[in-house]
């Protein structure tokens, strides 16, 4: 008779681990991360209003001014933007018109397709380039009278008459370099949303840095319009979710009311 003890069964081969990092944030978390960058930024800034001139200095030449805005590939990279962005919007137009083919007015797609459309028009639209930008009347770096022009500088937040229209602050072509992060990790396939999501952050950066690099923003402009708009966002897409919520309860009261 055999005897088949412990020792006689082979020790089964254990598998490497793989630690894997990943960051989930609900629109809540995004929501107060964003809120405390923005006070964060903001109080950065109005102590130390200097860092914007030597960040901005470090491109600019006394006999050549901002002398990469004459660069071809850089003034093609901030043209892509334009094509990029319109693509973006495009597949997000055409997803939210497919389901409303195909009535599924309040699915996940759908909400997600319609968080890119309206977030579109409501951070970088409304309100970086309507409110914000038509508003505090900062003048741009290159208009400064250190740079070159005839305007003072002005710290953040600082409410100024030096520009009258489509001002420094904040930069909306950085609040349209946030949207397209957030629309590439919302409209890709969740398998692709890393690879996605990392192009689309490298791709955005290039562009707002770009505009510093052109003398058409400050550092503060950049970076206070990616926390306004992901704030903005993050507040969308709370409200979408609970909008989607509240209609899915209402039908279901309609359809037991019929059933009953």
């Amino acid at each position: 008779m055999t005897d088949f003890t412990a020792d006689a069964i082979p020790p089964t081969p254990r598998k490497p681990v793989a630690f894997r990092w990943r960051i989930r944030l609900s629109s809540e978390e995004t929501a107060i991360l964003a809120a405390a960058a923005i006070v964060g930024l903001s109080a950065a800034f109005l102590l130390f209003p200097g860092v914007d001139l030597t960040v901005s200095g470090l491109f600019h030449r006394t006999q050549d001014g901002f002398y990469l805005s004459h660069d071809p590939m850089l003034r093609a990279l901030r043209k892509s933007s334009t094509l990029v962005m319109s693509l973006m919007l495009l597949a997000a137009v055409g997803r939210w018109i497919w389901r409303l083919l195909r009535r599924q007015k309040a699915d996940l797609a759908g909400r997600r397709a319609l968080f890119v459309i309206a977030g579109l028009a409501l951070g970088p639209g409304l309100v970086v380039n309507s409110l914000f930008k038509e508003v505090w009347g900062r003048a741009r770096p290159i208009d400064v009278r250190l740079f070159g022009g005839d305007d003072a500088f002005t710290a953040a937040w600082l409410p100024s008459t030096a520009c009258q229209s489509n001002c420094s602050f904040i930069s909306g072509e950085g609040a349209g370099a946030a949207w397209m992060v957030a629309a590439a990790l919302v409209l890709a396939p969740r398998r692709w949303r890393p690879v996605a999501g990392g192009l689309a952050l490298a791709y955005a950066v290039s562009l707002s840095a770009n505009r510093i690099v052109f003398g058409g923003h400050f550092l503060s402009d950049v970076l206070l319009s990616w926390a306004v708009t992901a704030l903005v966002l993050a507040l969308l897409y709370r409200g979408l979710k609970i909008a989607s919520a509240a209609l899915r309860r209402r039908k279901l009261r309609v359809l037991n009311i019929a059933i009953a």
